[in-house]
């Protein structure tokens, strides 16, 4: 059922933030902070493993591709967030609206089978330590991160396709910071239970079923390492799976919130909180959490920044 008059649009005007323009300066600030925090850490990631032949393995493999993602998935929105904050135009073409929208899907539900896949990896790890190497060999790990990439962007070409045959309304308003799947839905004259269905389906496939493997990887976890006497053990193992349950819950906890928000119009302040949480904060978080809790990564930058000292 069309729900108002349809139009050929050419543009979208993304509202981003309102308020004063010491906020808006203050928010162009903050989030030009983060973003180049962002890219410094996972280039600082990405730099260490493929300079150290110790970090050569199929974790830190993962992580690499992790860090690549973040790098994408930030640069996708964040330069374009800065330009609204600090210019008085607030348009985006539909063709840059939908490859935003179709990117940041893509590399968000990437991010999810990629953690599934990392706990997968401190499954065997932990449970098969014996058969670790023969199991997950180069070809596994290639197959696998792969996979997760292709997979997902396959997937969400199936939504941009069925967004880009919506007949959309004279409102070419998007009242938020980039674009997303509901704001496409929300502005369609059409009706759009067909790209609902298929945008739940994706959601519901990706999210639960890389949470299911998680919690299934995380529960043999758990049970082979109550089964080892040794202190040491524990600690190693603990030491081993940290960093990556506390990307994880990050990850899930914010994506949660982002995906179970309230639909009202008094929720757009809530929603932009828990975007920011969700595609900003986070993926500054990853590097940090990683280079913490790797005994092998602060000592590969040890190194680095010991030679430098010594060149300086």
């Amino acid at each position: 059922m069309v729900k108002g008059n349809q139009t050929n649009v050419r543009e979208f005007i993304l509202l981003g933030f309102p308020g004063s323009r010491y906020m808006q300066i203050s928010l162009f600030l903050l989030f030009l902070f983060m973003y180049l925090l962002t890219l410094m850490g996972n280039i600082t990631i990405i730099s260490l493993v493929g300079t150290h032949r110790r970090l050569h393995t199929p974790m830190y493999f993962f992580l690499c591709n992790l860090s690549f993602l973040d790098i994408w998935f930030t640069t996708e929105y964040i330069p374009k967030t800065l330009a609204l904050l600090v210019s008085q135009s607030k348009t985006i073409s539909f063709p840059s609206c939908l490859l935003q929208m179709y990117f940041i899907f893509s590399l968000g539900c990437t991010e999810y089978l990629l953690l599934a896949v990392m706990a997968y990896d401190r499954y065997v790890a932990i449970c098969h330590p014996l058969r670790y190497s023969s199991i997950m060999n180069s070809t596994l790990s290639i197959q696998l991160a792969l996979g997760s990439w292709a997979s997902s962007f396959l997937t969400i070409s199936v939504l941009a396709f069925l967004i880009t045959r919506l007949p959309f309304c004279d409102s070419t308003i998007i009242n938020h910071f980039f674009c997303d799947v509901d704001s496409w839905i929300e502005l369609s004259c059409t009706d759009t239970r067909l790209v609902e269905m298929v945008y739940i389906a994706i959601c519901f496939i990706v999210v639960l079923g890389s949470c299911a493997i998680i919690l299934v990887s995380y529960i043999y976890i758990i049970s082979t390492v109550l089964r080892i006497p040794s202190a040491q053990a524990w600690r190693k193992a603990f030491s081993t799976c940290s960093s990556h349950l506390i990307v994880v819950g990050l990850w899930y906890l914010t994506g949660s919130f982002q995906y179970t928000k309230p639909s009202s119009d008094s929720s757009v302040a809530l929603d932009e909180m828990f975007s920011v949480q969700y595609n900003i904060l986070t993926p500054v978080l990853n590097p940090i959490m990683y280079s913490l809790k790797k005994k092998e990564v602060k000592r590969a930058l040890g190194k680095i920044l010991g030679t430098w000292k010594f060149l300086t």
